[in-house]
C-alpha cells in the first residue's frame, strides 16, 4: 500500500492542482488537469477534470456550497471511462469522480488512429457527429468531446455538436456515439452469418 507521507504528498499535490478552481468565483471552470490520484487502481495515462460546478443552498446562516466535478480517465488505447462526482470540497468531488470513472470503463473501436466509421451518438437534447479522419487532421473537438477523445487515443477525428451544450449531456452523448462503434472484421461476420 502508499505510506502515509507520499499519501499527504499527493494530497497537497491534488490541492495545489484545484486552488485556481477554487479561487474562481464564476460558476464553473474549464479543462482543468489533474495529476495522477491516491486510488491504487488500473493505470490510466490521462486524467482530466472537463467541468467543476459550484451549487449554492441558501440557508438560515448565509449559503452553503457543493461541488460537482465531471472526470475523464483513459488509457490512450481504446479505453476510457467518464464519472461525476458530487462532494463539499473540489478535491473530493474530483477523487469521487476519478473513482467512478475507474468503475466504469470501457472500450471502443479503432481504426489505427481513428475511428472505424461514422457515428451519431444522442443523450437528452444533446447530439454529437463523429467523423473519421484521415492521418494529421488532428482532433476537430471542442470541449467533453476534445477529452475524450485524447483519453481514448484517437488521434484523427472530426465532431460537430449539435443541440445541447450542457458538458454532461454532450459527453454522455459522445460515450454513445463510441459504444455504438463496431470493428469491420465484426461487420463481416455478421453479414456472412445471415
Amino acid at each position: 500500500m502508499v505510506d502515509e507521507g507520499e499519501d499527504k504528498e499527493k494530497m497537497e499535490k491534488l490541492a495545489e492542482a484545484t486552488k485556481t478552481v477554487e479561487s474562481h468565483e464564476g460558476e464553473s471552470k474549464v479543462a482543468a488537469e489533474v495529476p495522477s490520484p491516491i486510488l491504487q487502481q488500473a493505470p490510466s495515462n490521462y486524467e482530466k477534470v472537463i467541468q467543476v460546478n459550484r451549487c449554492a443552498k441558501v440557508v438560515k446562516g448565509g449559503r452553503r456550497f457543493h461541488f460537482s466535478a465531471l472526470v475523464v480517465i483513459g488509457n490512450g488505447q481504446g479505453e476510457v471511462g467518464y464519472g461525476l462526482g458530487k462532494a463539499s470540497e473540489v478535491s473530493d468531488a474530483i477523487l469521487k469522480g476519478i473513482a467512478r470513472a475507474h468503475k466504469d470503463k470501457f472500450r471502443i473501436a479503432l481504426k489505427g488512429t481513428t475511428i472505424p466509421h461514422e457515428a451519431i451518438g444522442r443523450y437528452g437534447a444533446a447530439k454529437v457527429l463523429l467523423k473519421p479522419a484521415a492521418p494529421g487532421t488532428g482532433i476537430i473537438a471542442g470541449g467533453s468531446v476534445r477529452a475524450l477523445c485524447e483519453s481514448a487515443g484517437i488521434k484523427d477525428i472530426l465532431t460537430k455538436s449539435l443541440g445541447s451544450d450542457n458538458p454532461i449531456n454532450v459527453l454522455k452523448a459522445t460515450v454513445n456515439g463510441l459504444q455504438g462503434l463496431t470493428d469491420h472484421k465484426i461487420r463481416t461476420e455478421e453479414t456472412d452469418e445471415s
